[in-house]
C-alpha cells in the first residue's frame, strides 16, 4: 500500500499524485482522463475505458459436443463480455443450433451476426436495466413454488405437473446466470454498482443467495423426476412428505425475507428464526425415513429416501441464505 499527502492548490482544489507504477501499468499519462467512483467513504479511481463494450473471442473449432459449446457460451456471458465472437475455420450447422439454443437461455443475449467462420453474440441490455433485486425475488418465487409442486406431483401421481416443474428450472437457471454476470461485472467495473443502485457487498450477498435458490430448484427438479418414476404413494407417507416439504421450504422462505429486509434488526431476527428450524426439519426427516423403510418395495423406498434428502438439503440451502443475511445486516467496520 502506498500513501500520498493531499495538497491544496489555488486555495480551494484538493490534489494528490498518482503512483507512477500504477499509472504506467494502466497507460495513464499527462492528458489522460480518469474516472472517480464514490462508494460511501471510499473513492475508487480507474482509467476511462475507451471501449464502450467489452469484446471476447473464442475459438470453438474443437467444441463439437453440445455440452461443451453450451458451457463455453455461458461462461463468456457470465464473465461479463458484452460482445462474444465465436470463431472457427468452419462453424457447422449443429454448432449454430447449439449456440442459438444457449443464447435463448441467457437474459439479453442475441445473435447479431453469422458467417461461415463466426457467430457474434451481443448483450442488448445495459447494466442499469438489470435488477438484481427483481431477479432474486423472481428466483425465490419460482424455486420455492417448484419445491411444493414437485412434492404435490409425487403424492398425487401427476406427471404433467412434474414435467412443468422440470421446465421451470430453465427460468431459474436463466436468472442465475444473469445475477452471476452482474456480480462479476460489478467486481470488474465499479461504475456498474452505481448504475444498478446497490453496493458491491450487497450484490455479493444477493449472488450468494441466488446460488442457493438455484440449488433448491435443482432438487425440486430431481423430486419431479422421481415423481414420474413412481406410480403412487400411500396416504400416510404422502402426508408426511408434504409436511416435511412445508417445514423445509419455510427455512429459505424466512431466510429470503431476512436477506431482502432493509432493517438490520429485523434481518437478524428472521435469519436466526430460519436457522432455528433446521433441527425441526431433521427430526421430521428421520420420522419420514422410518415410515418409508417399512415399504415392501426396496426400490420405491430408496427413491423416496432421495426425496427426503432433497427436502433436507432445501432447508440447508435456506440456512446458507440466512447466513448471508446475517453478514449483510452486520455492522461494517469503520
Amino acid at each position: 500500500m502506498e500513501t500520498r499527502k493531499v495538497q491544496v492548490t489555488g486555495g480551494s482544489t484538493y490534489t494528490v499524485s498518482l503512483p507512477k507504477d500504477w499509472a504506467t501499468d494502466n497507460e495513464v499519462s499527462a492528458g489522460s482522463i480518469v474516472e472517480f467512483h464514490s462508494e460511501e467513504d471510499f473513492l475508487l479511481l480507474s482509467p476511462r475505458d475507451e471501449e464502450e463494450r467489452t469484446r471476447g473471442t473464442l475459438d470453438v473449432s474443437g467444441l463439437t459436443g453440445e455440452t461443451e459449446l453450451t458451457r463455453a457460451v455461458m461462461t463468456m456471458y457470465v464473465s461479463g463480455f458484452d460482445i462474444i465472437e465465436l470463431g472457427a475455420t468452419r462453424i457447422t450447422a449443429a454448432q449454430r443450433r447449439v449456440v442459438r439454443d444457449a443464447t435463448q437461455g441467457l437474459v439479453g443475449l442475441e445473435v447479431i451476426e453469422e458467417t461461415g467462420e463466426r457467430v457474434v453474440l451481443q448483450d442488448l441490455l445495459d447494466s442499469s436495466e438489470l435488477s438484481v433485486h427483481n431477479a432474486i425475488t423472481r428466483m425465490r418465487l419460482v424455486s420455492l413454488t417448484m419445491s411444493g409442486d414437485a412434492v404435490e406431483a409425487l403424492v398425487t401421481d401427476d406427471d404433467d405437473l412434474a414435467q412443468d416443474v422440470m421446465e421451470r428450472d430453465d427460468d431459474v437457471d436463466r436468472l442465475w446466470y444473469m445475477v452471476s454476470r452482474v456480480f462479476r461485472t460489478v467486481l470488474r467495473d465499479p461504475t456498474t454498482a452505481t448504475e444498478i443502485g446497490f453496493p458491491r457487498e450487497t450484490v455479493f450477498d444477493y449472488q450468494s443467495g441466488a446460488r442457493q435458490l438455484e440449488r433448491i430448484a435443482d432438487h425440486a427438479t430431481k423430486i419431479a423426476g422421481i415423481a414420474e418414476e413412481i406410480d403412487s404413494v400411500p396416504d400416510e407417507e404422502a402426508a408426511a412428505l408434504q409436511e416435511l416439504q412445508e417445514i423445509a421450504v419455510s427455512v429459505p422462505e424466512t431466510a429470503m425475507d431476512a436477506l431482502l429486509s432493509e432493517d438490520p434488526d429485523e434481518a437478524v431476527s428472521l435469519a436466526n428464526e430460519a436457522r432455528s428450524r433446521i433441527d425441526e426439519v431433521d427430526s421430521k426427516a428421520r420420522e419420514v425415513d422410518n415410515l418409508i423403510r417399512e415399504f415392501d418395495d426396496p426400490q420405491r423406498a430408496q427413491r423416496l429416501g432421495l426425496v427426503v434428502d432433497s427436502l433436507t438439503r432445501t432447508a440447508d440451502y435456506g440456512s446458507n441464505i440466512a447466513e448471508s443475511a446475517l453478514q449483510k445486516a452486520a455492522p461494517r467496520p469503520s
